[in-house]
């Protein structure tokens, strides 16, 4: 009987072990908006320019990627400025690794040839 005791005792520390190291792995990880920032400031970094928004946003198995609108051109009146949508993938601690812009336009324009443009 004692042995069965000794494992039930050895299962609980066991599984205190792991539930301990699951916390830690858990504080390790970014919350979303973590990586919103942290990819947005990244972003600016790199270009030298003003990332405004973040249009989209998914968890993939790598990591993340992003969709983010940064401001390319200043121009007068603000909605003649020029914006562009990058592709942003960031590693599961949300560290930038990879950016491409996708897309060019005027800030007064919608784009009519993209499925769902308005």
């Amino acid at each position: 009987m004692s042995n069965t005791n000794n494992t039930s005792g050895s299962q609980s520390s066991s599984n205190s072990s792991k539930s301990k190291q699951k916390d830690a792995a858990d504080e390790d990880v970014p919350s979303p908006m973590e990586v919103l920032r942290n990819a947005r400031t990244q972003l600016s970094e790199l270009t030298g320019m003003v990332a405004e928004s973040v249009s989209s946003f998914e968890r993939t198995e790598d990591g993340w990627t992003l969709q983010i609108e940064v401001l390319e051109l200043v121009r007068v009146p603000d909605t003649m400025s020029l914006l562009a949508s990058y592709e942003a993938t960031c590693d599961l601690q949300g560290e930038l690794t990879g950016y491409r812009r996708v897309r060019r336009y005027e800030r007064g324009r919608s784009d009519s040839n993209r499925p769902g443009g308005r």
